[in-house]
């Protein structure tokens, strides 16, 4: 936490840095970083379009992310014109994309140090090979044939 002096009434103005996804805004304080009415947020929530966090008491606690999220929600249903079942079907799988691009990622950082342990278990054998021995591409030998003195 910083603080720094205002310029027009020199309080001093704190700015605290908090998680996007730490719910701390209420009802009231979203409503007004969303532009949204509060009975708006209300119904959003029952609708499942935005799921706030909850105090102990049972109050709405708005994060960041909720902000933008019901942000989103209005400009798809207001400027897009899309119902609030399809919103909340947009959200769903915006969500699942997100779940399954880290699920991608973690896959994908799995294989290279799969791939990096192979690579030094390779170079590993390699340099156990004995350098004295040199092998035959039995193939291509020649082998003398004599017939049995019996």
């Amino acid at each position: 936490m910083t603080g720094r002096r205002t310029p027009d009434d020199g309080r001093e103005q704190r700015d605290i840095d908090v998680a996007h996804d730490s719910p701390v805004f209420v009802i009231s304080v979203a409503a007004q970083l969303s532009g949204l009415h509060a009975q708006t947020l209300r119904s959003y929530d029952r609708l499942g379009l935005v799921s706030p966090g909850r105090s102990a008491g049972g109050g709405r606690r708005y994060s960041q992310r909720d902000i933008a999220l019901l942000r989103e929600v209005q400009r798809l249903s207001q400027e897009e014109g899309v119902s609030l079942a399809g919103v909340k079907r947009i959200i769903e799988l915006e969500q699942m994309v997100d779940e399954l691009t880290a699920r991608l990622e973690e896959a994908t950082a799995e294989l290279d140090a799969v791939r990096a342990a192979a690579a030094q278990a390779t170079a590993a054998v390699h340099r156990s090979y004995r350098r004295d021995l040199v092998p035959v591409d039995r193939r291509r030998a020649v082998v003398r044939w004599r017939p049995d003195d019996t």
